[in-house]
């Protein structure tokens, strides 16, 4: 693992770092990104269930689980970044959040409908998952529920889905975007 780390920047780990392995394609998301995230959520995701389907670095999950969600799902198929995760976990001591070594995609085509209230998507850009992703998320939202999405650019969620443009903004060549089920 390199020397890379990126910063909790709010709840109860805040400044809490979290160690970013140097693997092609990852890319933790920004810290002001994350702000901004969760500016537009509120900081406080008390009793939110929350899942983080391509967790990487782990920096959106572990920021969810830092504000209060209940639960934070965390998916990683690499197992040295699991591994890394779930080591970040037990240092946190963060109970409210399960680090799982599994496909994203395929462990939401199992997964029960309507079990979270937020979903962070930033699956790999040369993979090119971003409508494979939101298809395969859509259902497991809540009514009201949010995606958050980081891709190249902004991705139009077909009409079927049932999700609406909330915000969305853009850092270097980074677009992100949050989306509600209506």
């Amino acid at each position: 693992m390199g020397a890379r780390e990126v910063r909790i920047i709010g709840g109860q780990w805040k400044r809490s770092k979290l160690p970013v392995a140097d693997k092609p394609g990852l890319r933790p998301t920004p810290d002001r990104v994350r702000e901004t995230l969760f500016n537009w959520l509120g900081q406080d995701l008390d009793g939110w269930r929350v899942l983080d389907a391509f967790a990487g670095s782990g920096a959106l999950g572990f920021e969810a689980a830092s504000r209060g969600a209940t639960e934070v799902l965390l998916l990683e198929r690499d197992v040295e970044l699991a591994r890394s995760l779930s080591a970040s976990k037990l240092r946190l001591k963060a109970d409210s959040l399960r680090v799982e070594c599994s496909d994203a995609l395929g462990w939401m085509g199992r997964c029960a409908p309507a079990r979270f209230e937020l979903i962070l998507l930033d699956p790999p850009f040369q993979q090119d998952l971003f409508l494979p992703a939101l298809r395969a998320a859509a259902p497991l939202l809540v009514a009201g529920g949010f995606i958050y999405l980081e891709a190249p650019e902004l991705i139009d969620a077909p009409a079927e889905l049932g999700l609406e443009a909330w915000r969305a903004g853009k850092a270097g060549a980074v677009q992100f975007q949050l989306l509600r089920k209506v």
